[in-house]
């Protein structure tokens, strides 16, 4: 009889998943019991009441399947499936589509649905890629916070069951006391019985809350081995009192509460059954005596992969899946011969090993399983939006908050971390192990300037003596250990002496922070290791582990891990010192201020939309909300021959965002310190306004632009003749020490020309009426009056007393003097001045006159560092708990000063000037209170003080052309804003932030 999955579905699928069972109730112990237990009995008994004997038999069988072999390797599957009706089967490599794809087809094929499984300890990404990659074991054994637990068990059920799989070979139990452990160490909990299971429990919990089963492993427990079982047969030869109160301790507490399954190791246990050479997967006395009726385990009970040299070299295929069955096993892994394996079972059979009610026992509790499982309703996946679905932002945001959780700090001299001061340091971010830059050097360096170094694995002596001279410069130096081999016993890690002899001379040599991203037993290796000043354990190599552990070195995060194991006696279990988190930008995802990923999706269409109709060829984007960088992307490339790709690191042109950046926060932070006063005069402030129609200008009229300054002054037009050509005493196209300022490629003016521009504003007439009139004039003379002020120029006012302080390091005037022009954003093709591309000179005619540095335009940088600046403007001049405006100065400032006479200006900053209206100059739902500024290269920032938002949009729009409009009539900057605001209502809507 044909029994196909239609066939089931007909007979009892429509049942209910959760109904009740036939049995009598006292049967099941909802607490105790494993959940299948409670099967609906109806579908179980419709379903084996179709299988022959054999077929019986195959239910007990799971067969290895690998979604990244060829054609011949998948239709080989589907033989087996249909010949000998297999009741399971375990993925391992591969991807999930094809994955899915497989599944489908061998469900579809067979007689009775399949019981998929698949070795997930740390997500599907231990055998799939392009999945999610939940930390190691050993990571979360030094998690405090066992609800995060639970959920990643719930998380990966769920990505289990998109993906057609229902049981997971987790949590691993055993208890890793032996640090020279080859094939658990990392996998493992940790060390202490108590931890293991309370982490174990959550993950179960977590995964069969969602209905897929859970399988402890491995029973006995192969915590205390130095020998692979899938390279030989370890021997166990404890006694059973330490047996009992130690590796069975996790288990029994498991089962207690419900476990689904249990995997029974392959080691020779003498104490509890002597046979030489016979693994504990081959033992009556372990998996029936102790197991099933000692410890009363009345789950699934999984042997080892069957092909592992632990019982593989002993016995061939057929032979030791029937050793296995005799055992007391329920479900043979990993069945290599499925044709001998029936046969031989069939013979035992026969034989009276084993009873062919015995075996049907076992598939009828298989079948269960099926059930509850969800089998008996079995749908089809679907692959449309398969990898996105696994792939989701709470997963993400998930894995972020385990990594968090999970790093520790073993040592802080000192307090030296977070990181407090900026600008007295020189660092030196160290990759150990490579030669190529990380995702680590990468991290920090958005916290402030670093030089990265690289020590290579293979480094000679000469190489050695070379980098420690390079590094003499540097005060601080930020050490990365990557590369590291995974498994204990593996030639210390690839630690070398070279390495070693290095590491210790540089701890003993300057202040030195190490990181390491491997395996937690590697800590061991280092000599001298415990001296550094800060240690963090990370316990494994991925972006987000670097990332984090930047974090949490400069202050966005906190470091809370605990030490699962004992590595050294300077490193002992339960170690991890504390540290405050929030003082500065931390790096994160929506989720972690309450708002969806998807809801801010918006935000790329349109960026898409505006590089499709050319309004700008490439475009950086940062919000932060609550303190944290929640969105931060780059969109095309530096110009529209798509040649270069916007990285978040290239700097733009700010244009008059400049205005906010340098002259009022230089103007606010001396009014702060009682030097500038928005009530006093230009004249008292600038002598060589004495005596003008400027002198009597009041500050505060001049900073919102109601003073009647003319909006601007073309500047360069003086210098040119009827000709076209430039006025032989402005220009040329060579320096020389009287023409030493750069204007652009092949273009230095006078070195006295700037007088000549401060005398046009002097002598330039005022407007008739004090009415509203956006100018440039005032901002040109800001850098004199901060000089008249301070003593000191212009930029170094602000590097020193802002800019460093708070690590926004790529805030900079001529930028071609500081980076490689290949991360500068080029402007305009520019046709009437300087008649070239601008790249790493100032679009600006005025600001590129006066050498590129003015307080109107000039400034350049990235997102992330003008995003500093603004972040310290929304708390109101302080950042990184250092105050750097103080008295309330920017509060005052970023108020509306003249609203009353239609002029929505605060002082210095732009405001709403209609809150609410569409196509405005902010977000229609930006509030009143929300302030900020624009620049004609297509550039934006806006703070909200009310939601605690800072918002950055950088673009180059004027390229080629500054004729180029359609920027400003899409509206972009401001709609991306609106994006926010609009995901922020959702998350309202469904509930508090």
């Amino acid at each position: 009889m044909s029994f196909s999955i239609s066939n089931l579905q007909a007979q009892g699928g429509k049942a209910k998943r959760h109904q009740p069972t036939t049995k009598p109730a006292e049967a099941f112990h909802p607490a105790t019991d494993p959940p299948f237990l409670n099967a609906n009995q109806q579908w179980v008994d419709s379903v084996f009441s179709t299988l022959t004997p054999e077929e019986r038999i195959a239910q007990l069988i799971m067969i290895p399947v690998y979604s990244n072999k060829d054609q011949a390797h998948i239709d080989s599957i589907s033989h087996l499936i249909r010949t000998y009706k297999v009741g399971g089967l375990i993925f391992f490599q591969g991807g999930p589509v094809r994955q899915a794809k497989m599944t489908n087809r061998y469900q579809r094929e067979s007689k009775v649905p399949l019981l998929v499984s698949i070795d997930g300890e740390w997500g599907l990404a231990m055998r799939l890629d392009s999945t999610v990659r939940f930390p190691y074991q050993m990571a979360i054994g030094g998690i405090e916070n066992e609800a995060l637990i639970y959920e990643m068990g719930a998380e990966i059920a769920r990505q289990c069951k998109r993906l057609g799989v229902h049981v997971n070979f987790a949590p691993t139990v055993d208890i890793n006391n032996n640090a020279n452990n080859p094939v658990i160490g990392f996998r493992s909990f940790g060390e202490n019985k108590y931890n293991v299971s309370r982490k174990s429990l959550a993950y179960m919990r977590g995964m069969q809350d969602q209905h897929v089963l859970a399988s402890a492993k491995h029973f006995p427990g192969h915590g205390d081995t130095n020998v692979d079982s899938h390279l030989g047969l370890p021997l166990i030869d404890f006694s059973r009192i330490r047996l009992d109160s130690t590796e069975l301790y996790p288990f029994r507490e498991l089962m207690d509460r419900g476990l689904g399954s249990v995997m029974v190791a392959h080691m020779n246990i003498p104490v509890l059954d002597n046979t030489p050479n016979l693994a504990s997967t081959l033992s009556k006395p372990i998996v029936e005596d102790l197991l099933k009726k000692e410890l009363g385990f009345k789950g699934l009970v999984f042997t080892d992969a069957l092909n592992m040299q632990g019982v593989a070299k002993f016995y061939p295929p057929g032979i030791v899946d029937v050793k296995a069955l005799l055992a007391g096993n329920d479900i043979l892994l990993n069945t290599m011969d499925v044709k001998t394996t029936i046969e031989e079972v069939k013979k035992a059979i026969q034989n009276g090993e084993i009873t062919q009610e015995e075996i049907d026992a076992r598939a009828r509790k298989v079948l269960a399983a099926k059930q509850w499982v969800g089998l008996d309703q079995w749908q089809p996946i679907e692959t449309e939006h398969l990898v996105e679905d696994l792939n989701n932002p709470h997963a993400a945001y998930l894995n972020r908050q385990l990594v968090e959780a999970s790093l520790t700090l073993l040592r802080n001299k000192d307090q030296i971390l977070p990181i407090r001061t900026l600008d007295t340091l020189r660092v030196a971010a160290l990759a150990i192990g490579t030669k190529e830059e990380t995702a680590f050097q990468q991290d920090l360096a958005r916290y402030t300037q670093v030089d990265n170094f690289y020590l290579p694995a293979n480094a000679s002596i000469a190489e050695l003596f070379q980098l420690k001279e390079q590094l003499q410069g540097y005060n601080l130096v930020i050490a990365g250990v990557h590369k590291l081999q995974l498994k204990a016993g593996s030639a210390s890690f690839g630690i070398t002496p070279e390495m070693n002899l290095f590491i210790k001379d540089l701890i003993r040599s300057k202040p030195t922070i190490v990181s390491v991203f491997g395996n937690v037993y590697s800590l061991a290796e280092f000599q001298g290791i415990d001296k550094a000043d800060a240690v963090i354990a990370a316990y494994q190599e991925t972006d987000l582990t670097q990332d984090v552990a930047s974090q949490i070195i400069f202050g966005g995060l906190s470091a809370k891990g605990k030490l699962p194991v004992t590595v050294s006696n300077a490193f002992k279990i339960g170690d991890g010192l504390v540290t405050h988190g929030g003082l500065r930008l931390a790096y994160s995802v929506p989720e972690a201020v309450g708002l969806k990923t998807q809801d801010l999706r918006g935000i790329d269409s349109l960026i898409a939309q505006a590089i499709a109709e050319k309004a700008t060829p490439g475009a950086q984007v940062l919000v932060a909300k609550d303190g944290k960088v929640i969105y931060y992307k780059s969109f095309g490339n530096h110009t529209y021959d798509a040649q270069v790709p916007v990285q978040n690191t290239d700097l733009y042109d700010l244009a008059s965002v400049t205005k906010i950046s340098t002259s009022l926060a230089a103007f606010m932070k001396l009014a702060g310190e009682g030097r500038f006063d928005v009530d006093k005069t230009l004249g008292e402030y600038l002598p060589m306004m004495e005596g003008t129609n400027k002198e009597h200008l009041n500050y505060r009229d001049i900073l919102t632009h109601q003073a009647r300054l003319k909006a601007w002054i073309p500047f360069w037009k003086e210098t040119v003749r009827k000709n076209g050509k430039f006025k032989w005493r402005t220009f040329k196209a060579d320096s020389s020490a009287r023409f030493p300022i750069k204007v652009a490629d092949n273009l230095y003016i006078h070195r006295k020309y700037a007088c000549k521009i401060y005398k046009q504003i002097a002598e330039s007439p005022l407007n008739e009426k004090p009415s509203y009139v956006y100018s440039d004039l005032s901002f040109i003379l800001a850098p004199l009056v901060v000089r008249n002020i301070t003593g000191q120029d212009f930029e170094s006012y602000l590097q020193e007393k802002i800019y460093r302080p708070i690590g926004a390091t790529t805030l900079t005037f001529n930028p071609y003097k500081r980076y490689p022009l290949s991360r500068v954003v080029p402007t305009e093709h520019e046709p009437h001045f300087r008649k070239q591309l601008l790249h790493g000179t100032v679009h600006d005619e005025g600001a590129a006159m006066l050498g590129g540095i003015s307080g109107h335009a000039g400034l350049f940088g990235n997102a992330n560092d003008l995003a500093k600046l603004m972040q310290m403007y929304l708390n109101d001049g302080t950042y990184a708990n250092q105050l750097y405006i103080a008295g309330n100065t920017v509060h005052q400032f970023s108020k509306c000063q003249h609203c009353d006479q239609g002029n929505y200006r605060a002082i210095g900053f732009d405001r709403p000037s209609k809150p609410g209206a569409q196509n405005s100059n902010s977000a229609p739902s930006a509030p009143a209170e929300s302030f900020g500024h624009s620049g004609f290269t297509g550039t934006y920032t806006w703070v909200d003080p009310t939601n605690n938002l800072v918002y950055v949009f950088l673009s180059n729009r004027v390229n080629p052309t500054r004729e180029n409009n359609k920027l400003s009539k899409l509206n972009t900057r401001t709609n991306v804003l609106q994006v926010v605001y609009e995901a922020m209502e959702k998350a309202k809507e469904n509930g508090p932030l």
